[in-house]
């Protein structure tokens, strides 16, 4: 009796101990608690079903692993961490256009640069439509697997109104400038200040001879000799720089430090969503660079600096772009994003998302308005000859879907 006792009551206790086993291997593999598991973890064990180990050997076989020309020399300039590429892609942007600006003669038209402002604006819009949209909504392909995303409505809701954020910070930013300078604002058309001081006719052409002087010039004088005196050589006016002009080119250098402030904030969220796409958007922020701190630096020889105060000036603001990426390496590192392993628990709104993805959509709200609203209006001017004007806007189509096509190509697979 005793024995069967024992035996009744031994296999109870193995009974409760697989069970207690089970229970919590169960709760180890996430089938107990299955909203509490993080994106990674959820990627995690999609990764160990039968299907998509079968896809994951397929995408390997059919793609096969091959490193481009283009990856290699993105690999050589950027060889580091996110925070130490993000620093080398800002010393990229701001060093070669700041030095190129001692070829420049101080005389430039930056009418003349349509070409290339053309350019700027396929590159900044390819790499905004191509590269950092996709980013912030899909994230980037992984060779070695597939990947899946995971549809999250308030997630993406909050993406978009980080996009508009952007967009509509520059908005602001145009329109407190313009007003500051009386409707001129800062934009990248620097064309040449128009005076306003009225013109005087004489003989039927314009001088500049003031009123007075006319007046004085046309009263009757006594011949002091039959000889004709030769006519008085008119000296030309004295260049003076009009009071507006000068502060419009004072703060249109606080519109470019802040303009380069989210330059750095674009590199460093790029470079922490991913290398390539860092990259990218290296190439795309420098081909934009060139015209724009070519055309600042044409204003301000117009608002009355030297040459060598203008490069000076122009080097200031390129600290801006420092700042912005320091500032995007502290939030980064700081406020950490839905990659991060170390990330637990519900984020933003109950979303996953966290503070440092917010980054990369709102410097993706400033491109689309720096790429349109900014520099289409420049391009979309036109002059009175037909014909000189068909071949300019066909070489600036040309190399804006030039730039765009660059941009397209760098991330082709």
């Amino acid at each position: 009796m005793a024995s069967r006792r024992t035996r009744s009551l031994a296999f109870l206790s193995i009974f409760l101990a697989v069970w207690a086993w089970n229970v919590s291997a169960a709760a180890v593999k996430g089938e107990t608690a299955v909203g509490e598991l993080t994106a990674s973890e959820i990627e995690e064990q999609l990764q160990e079903c039968p299907l998509v180990l079968a896809l994951n050997k397929h995408k390997v076989a059919s793609n096969p692993m091959t490193s481009s020309l283009t990856s290699q020399i993105f690999s050589f300039l950027f060889p580091g961490t996110p925070a130490v590429n993000a620093l080398l892609a800002t010393l990229y942007i701001s060093g070669p256009p700041n030095f190129l600006l001692a070829l420049c003669p101080p005389n430039i038209d930056p009418s003349s640069l349509s070409v290339m402002v053309a350019f700027a604006v396929g590159g900044l819009l390819g790499d905004t439509l191509f590269h950092l949209l996709p980013e912030i909504f899909l994230g980037e392909d992984e060779p070695g697997h597939v990947k899946f995303v995971m549809v999250e409505p308030n997630k993406n809701l909050l993406l978009g109104v980080a996009i508009l954020v952007g967009f509509v910070t520059f908005v602001a930013m145009d329109k407190g400038l313009r007003i500051a300078t009386g409707g001129e604002g800062h934009t990248h058309d620097h064309g040449h200040p128009h005076s306003h001081t009225p013109e005087k006719v004489v003989n039927g052409k314009a001088t500049g001879v003031d009123v007075k002087d006319l007046k004085d010039s046309l009263r009757p004088r006594k011949p002091t000799s039959d000889v004709p005196t030769p006519p008085a050589t008119p000296s030309p006016p004295e260049k003076e720089i009009n009071a507006s002009v000068k502060l419009g080119g004072y703060l249109n250098l606080i519109a470019d430090f802040t303009h380069n402030i989210t330059d750095g904030l674009a590199l460093s969220s790029s470079f922490y969503a991913s290398s390539t796409i860092g990259a990218t958007t290296t190439v795309a922020v420098f081909f934009h660079e060139i015209p724009h701190e070519v055309g600042d630096f044409a204003l301000l020889i117009q608002s009355g600096f030297s040459k060598k105060a203008a490069m000076g000036a122009q080097f200031v603001t390129a600290l801006g772009a420092l700042l912005g990426t320091c500032i995007g390496i502290a939030v980064q590192e700081f406020g950490r994003n839905s990659a991060s392993a170390d990330i637990q628990g519900p984020g933003l709104f109950g979303t996953s998302l966290q503070w440092g993805d917010m980054l990369l959509p709102f410097t993706a709200g400033t491109f689309l308005y720096v790429g349109t609203v900014a520099v289409i209006p420049e391009l979309l001017e036109t002059g009175s000859e037909k014909g000189k004007e068909l071949g300019k806007t066909l070489a600036q189509f040309a190399a804006m879907f030039t730039g765009a096509g660059i941009m397209l190509a760098i991330s082709w697979a």
